[in-house]
């Protein structure tokens, strides 16, 4: 007997989210490596190279996605245009996290692959509640956020920067379905 292991394939109005595959590596890298995009996240390093991109999909392609979910945001036209993922946080609660690379920010991109992922949390993944936070000096991010649908908290916390090598202000929001 044969298992086929499928990851969730989520389809927008103009994107497509999946499971990432070993030949987004190179996409990921030119992407995530540029320091205007990792150093608005807290895990992706800076620099972030080929073999790191190769590291991450490796990673993401054995994952419990009963716990966690990564997803490659794939425009129909243009090829991986950034990652979206949820791991579990604090006290058990999933945890929002994205990039979206330089060449694609401001065309509403973000909003439309959260609006996605999220409606696939509530219906297949059966969860009700999601917190996100942003970097207090990333207000599109905030913005984001809040058109998919969260709300804040009032919570700031200090995250750690991978990219930035220190603790960040993050605003903390909250998303029920």
């Amino acid at each position: 007997m044969c298992a086929i292991e499928v990851t969730p394939v989520i389809s927008t109005e103009r994107l497509v989210l999946r499971g990432p595959v070993a030949g987004d590596a190179a996409a990921m890298a030119r992407l995530a490596g540029d320091i205007n995009v990792a150093g608005q996240t807290c895990a992706i390093p800076h620099p972030f190279n080929e073999d790191d991109a190769e590291r991450a999909v490796a990673r993401a392609m054995h994952l419990d996605w009963g716990r966690e979910a990564k997803f490659v945001i794939e425009h129909r036209n243009f090829g991986l245009v950034g990652m979206l993922g949820f791991r579990t946080g604090a006290l058990g609660r999933p945890e929002l996290s994205g990039w979206i690379g330089r060449p694609f920010w401001n065309r509403g991109y973000a909003t439309e692959a959260a609006r996605g992922a999220l409606t696939w949390v509530r219906r297949d993944w059966r969860k009700r509640l999601v917190v996100a936070g942003h970097f207090a000096d990333n207000p599109a991010s905030g913005q984001v956020l809040c058109k998919a649908g969260f709300l804040y908290t009032g919570d700031v916390e200090m995250k750690p920067s991978k990219a930035r090598g220190e603790a960040v202000p993050t605003r903390m929001m909250v998303w029920l379905a």
